[in-house]
Formats: C-alpha cells, structure tokens, sequence
C-alpha cells in the first residue's frame, strides 16, 4: 500500500495519517507493507498517485489532505484537481485509491474529521477487494 500525504496544513495532515495507521493496524496489515511519501500539498497528490500506479508496487494507495477555505477562489482548485486527478488515476490504472482529502471550511472542522484518514484507509480496502472478486469471477 502505497500513502501519500500533503504537508501543507501538516498538523492535521499527521492526525490523518496516524488514523490510517490505526485502520491498518486493526486490519493486520504489516507497517512493511506500507510506503508513506509526503509531498508538499494536495495539489500534488494526484501526480505521486500516478507513480505509485504507474510502479506497479502497489495494490492499494491512500492520499491524505486538507484544504480549508480561505478569502481567495484557490480552494476551489486545489479541492477540484485533488478529487479529479486522483479520480482518473484510479479509472485509468485500475487500482484502488482512497481518498482521505479534507475540504472544510476551518481548522476547527478539520480537526474533527481526522478519524477520515482511517475511512480512506477501509474504502481502499474494500474497493482493491472488490476488484478482486471481480476478476476472479471474470476468471471462471
């Protein structure tokens, strides 16, 4: 499994990942097993994704975020190309991709959301499972 986490609003973006970690834990998937790479925020998250993918390493990956709004329309953005190039990764390689980006409107909201980076963690889990079964169905 590959994480990749924004450092950009790192305060939250950490709580996200130890949530993840968490959800792994109960999981019983090894820490060996698991590839964290930062990159510097959400914007950039898509690009590492398509690495990972590309790599052919990983069965899973994870991106980890926030964006808060601020007084300028760069939300939008940065939200919008998060969610889609993430999106197209996972459409284009056929991988599971969880996403554990916040989009809130204060740190306050994201600090009460941080439990996500485990729901991320459980949807990608899931998702790689389900097209598993799939292709293995597609198989008989």
């Amino acid at each position: 499994m590959a994480i990749i986490v924004s450092r950009f609003h790192e305060q939250i973006t950490t709580q996200l990942l130890e949530t993840a970690r968490q959800a792994l834990r109960r999981g019983g998937i090894p820490e060996s097993h698991v590839h964290v790479t930062w990159v510097p925020g959400a914007f950039e998250l898509p690009v590492v994704a398509e690495a990972a993918a590309v790599s052919e390493r990983f069965d899973v990956i994870v991106a980890l975020g926030c964006v808060i709004r601020g007084e300028t329309p760069h939300f939008e953005y940065v939200a919008s190309e998060a969610a889609r190039g993430l999106g197209n990764v996972a459409l284009a390689h056929r991988i599971a991709v969880g996403f554990g980006v916040l989009t809130t409107e204060t740190l306050v909201q994201a600090q009460a959301r941080v439990s996500k980076g485990a729901e991320a963690v459980q949807a990608a889990l899931e998702t790689a499972d389900a097209i598993e079964r799939l292709d293995a169905a597609s198989r008989d």
